[in-house]
């Protein structure tokens, strides 16, 4: 370099996290020449690998820059050793990548970036119109890669080699396009079975469309044409769960939906989620979400989904999986046709394979943070970081709502939303996930971790595959998990306890009972169960599940309140059902003893007549919370009235909701305004859950509180329980990057079994 080798510092530089896929190597490449280093940059299997050599305050300051990295990376460690320095004229040069032997992130696949949008749009580029056009900044990541180091070979576009121009963008690490692997172009990429005109004709003549995307089919229609969107719902066996819509732009989702600069900047973001905001529109809202206050909206992602909106697509598609109710996305051809040929009435397909299923991801807009509802596309395999040491282990997270996780020294990879595991499509989804994320990070898992709930498919899984590999299962308590994940995503100290209330559906309680209010105080290694809710017999078990009016019953019997003599549950029950379920819960006779939050809200639900069954798991709990948003400008005075009791027994302090149900009763006696009384219990709850806190503060001394738990996906009831617990000078954990519903719960797994928490299965 002409330089006195006393003047000159040589570095080997490695960087770890998502620093494939992402543009890093010609980012290196670039700072390098700006600043006059020499050198060269590589990717191996463990990430990305520089030597560098140069004035020593310039090697400073591209160290610094090196942490930056380019836009889509995450860079998570920079390790810094002194070399020897060498007599080096020859510049900086990006080398061929390495061996696959050891471990590094996958990006996840991003939306089609403004560059490429507008070569897309521009008719004299040879991509113009291109559907497939990609760049180092965006499109497919995860859903095509197939091994590592994540070059051609190892993606799905290996399927297509690449024209001349193509490989000299390829080949020039000054192209934006330098080992972009999905690389191509109209000559020699991927196409479409369909002209883009035909699919927009097809959608404004009010036709159901499936649509192969980036990670598997969406099937499409015009959101605003009642007669499509219901026949949609019917063919798709969906009853009135909502639909997510897909918006052309940012002003059409503003006449839809009220959108905060928060939920516009995630739902600009490169993830493209699903965002869930107040809707605008009641006529497109009963169409689409009935019985919702919100909807669920995104802005396209893929070239495909800008194509048919710029020539002329209805400006408001619904846009939901392409699967029927209850299975994973399909994500091929042949799957396709054979799964939804009753469903759709034109199919859009291409040729470029989807290695990897990934749904579209949700998050809710709200007064704080948005929160994740279904982490997926966008956002999977992204590394947690984790304040311990964990040997290589792989969870299989809970039943509904299923994601798996791998983890191996200081980090833990979820993988994308797989769905409910009670059926066989879903399973082998599973069984694909598990196999390509442990391949992607070199994990080979000394354990495998479940829930504890022996009926669990996934648990039984477990330790099938367990004993096929020799190795050891261990099982965590469903509510440990949940507090766990939360303490993982706040980054939370090893050693600091926190009291948490972890409310959802269902979990199986260490004492065989279904746990689901429950009260814990402790960390990522043990917890003691200080509290729950009442427990209450639920008749029929699972069969309550589907029908919020035996959870009434059920509350209705705990509190000594005579179900006879209250008309609206008399009119809804089935002939002699009455009779029936009330010997059922004087006996004790197929019931299940819970502590349920879950089943709480369905019981108030149907004794207000909201909702007395119910078409998805939720339905009448997100129901309630929608009546109750609309009651925004009342007084909540008399709140308490409704707040279950604090008492004690040898379980710790019990939430008894006797005082709820009383008050609910009277309310639908009194003719009060459902809205009113959904707000007023809402309130009554978190109250409760405050002076809980409190109480068990006086007890412990701790003063962190963490709320986890499908129960907390309502975002009207955690804003009220976080808004009292800081005015009683609480610290307030709260969900955001990771589900607080069971889609967590692989990540919990991993850090209760990391910090010896788990149990050997028996």
């Amino acid at each position: 370099m002409g330089e006195d080798q006393n003047d000159t510092r040589r570095v080997v530089i490695r960087v770890a996290g998502v620093v494939q896929g992402v543009g890093f190597r010609p980012f290196v490449y670039g700072v390098a020449n700006e600043l006059g280093l020499s050198g060269y940059v590589g990717n191996d299997a463990r990430g990305v690998f520089i030597v560098a050599q140069g004035v020593p305050d310039v090697v400073d300051d591209f160290i610094d820059r090196v942490w930056i990295g380019p836009t889509l990376a995450h860079v998570d460690s920079v390790t810094v050793e002194n070399a020897p320095t060498v007599d080096d004229d020859d510049g900086f040069a990006i080398v061929a990548s390495l061996s696959r032997i050891g471990s590094t992130s996958i990006p996840p696949d991003t939306a089609v970036c403004a560059d490429c949008l507008t070569e897309m749009r521009d008719p004299i580029d040879r991509r113009y119109a291109y559907p497939f056009i990609a760049c180092t900044n965006c499109g497919p990541r995860y859903t095509i890669v197939t091994g590592l180091p994540y070059d051609r070979p190892y993606t799905t576009m290996v399927d297509f080699p690449m024209c001349e121009l193509c490989q000299q963008e390829y080949d020039d690490p000054t192209s934006r396009r330098f080992h972009a692997q999905p690389t191509a172009c109209p000559v020699c990429g991927p196409s479409l079975n369909v002209e883009v005109a035909s699919v927009v004709q097809a959608l404004r003549d009010g036709l159901l469309v499936a649509i192969k995307g980036i990670g598997g089919y969406h099937l499409a229609c015009d959101a605003k044409n009642p007669v499509a969107v219901k026949r949609l719902r019917d063919r798709k066996c969906r009853g009135d769960k909502p639909f997510a819509l897909m918006v052309s732009n940012l002003d059409v989702a503003h006449q839809i939906v009220l959108l905060d600069e928060g939920a516009e900047v995630v739902l600009q973001s490169s993830a493209r989620p699903i965002v869930l905001a107040p809707s605008l529109d009641p006529v497109l809202q009963s169409s689409v979400a009935p019985g919702n206050s919100n909807l669920g909206v995104m802005l396209p992602s893929a070239p495909l989904n800008h194509l048919l909106f710029d020539a002329g697509a209805p400006d408001v598609l619904v846009m939901t999986s392409g699967n029927l109710s209850g299975e994973p996305i399909c994500i091929d051809e042949r799957e396709a046709t054979r799964r939804l040929s009753t469903v759709a009435e034109l199919f859009v397909h291409h040729n470029r394979r989807i290695h990897v299923a990934c749904d579209d991801s949700v998050l809710r807009a709200g007064s704080g943070p948005a929160q994740a509802i279904r982490r997926s596309r966008g956002y999977a395999p992204l590394p947690f970081p984790l304040k311990f040491e964990t040997p290589n282990l792989l969870a299989v997270g809970g039943e509904l709502k299923n994601t798996i996780c791998v983890a191996s020294g200081r980090q833990a990879w979820v993988s994308q939303h797989i769905g409910d595991t009670e059926n066989i499509e879903t399973f082998l989804m599973l069984e694909r996930t598990v196999a390509t994320l442990s391949e992607l990070q070199s994990v080979e898992p000394a354990a495998i971790v479940s829930d504890a709930n022996p009926a669990y498919h996934t648990r039984r899984w477990a330790e099938r595959e367990a004993e096929r590999r020799g190795i050891a299962h261990l099982t965590v308590q469903h509510h440990h998990a949940h507090l766990a994940s939360l303490l993982v995503e706040q980054d939370w100290p090893t050693d600091r306890a926190v009291l948490a209330f972890a409310f959802d559906g269902t979990g199986f309680g260490t004492d065989g009972s279904i746990w689901g209010g429950e009260m814990l105080l402790g960390s990522y290694d043990a917890v003691q169960r200080v509290g729950h809710l009442k427990v209450v017999p639920l008749p029929g078990g699972d069969a309550a599940i589907r029908r919020p009016l035996r959870s009434a019953l059920a509350h209705l019997w705990a509190a000594e309140v005579d179900a006879r003599e209250i008309p609206t549950i008399v009119a809804k029950t089935q002939p002699n059902e009455l009779s029936v379920i009330s010997r059922m819960l004087a006996t004790g006779t197929g019931c299940t003893a819970t502590s349920s939050v879950g089943r709480l809200f369905d019981a108030v639900a149907s004794l207000l007549d909201v909702r007395h069954d119910v078409d998805y798991e939720g339905q009448a709990a997100v129901e309630l919370e929608a009546l109750a948003s609309s009651a925004r400008s009342i007084a909540f005075e008399d709140a308490r009235m409704w707040a279950p009791r604090l008492a004690r027994d040898a379980d710790g302090l019990i939430l008894d909701p006797e005082p709820t149900i009383v008050a609910t009763v009277a309310a639908a006696r009194a003719g009060m305004s459902k809205a009113v009384a959904a707000r007023l219990f809402h309130e009554g709850l978190a109250s409760a859950i405050a002076d809980a806190a409190v109480a068990l503060r006086n007890l412990t001394g701790v003063t962190t509180v963490g709320l986890t738990g499908g129960v907390f996906v309502n975002s009207l009831l955690s804003a009220a329980c976080r808004a009292k617990l800081q005015r009683n000078n609480f610290t307030v954990l709260t969900h955001e990057r990771i589900p607080p519903n069971d889609g967590g719960l692989a990540l919990g797994q991993i850090a209760v079994a990391a910090t010896g928490g788990a149990k050997v299965a028996s």
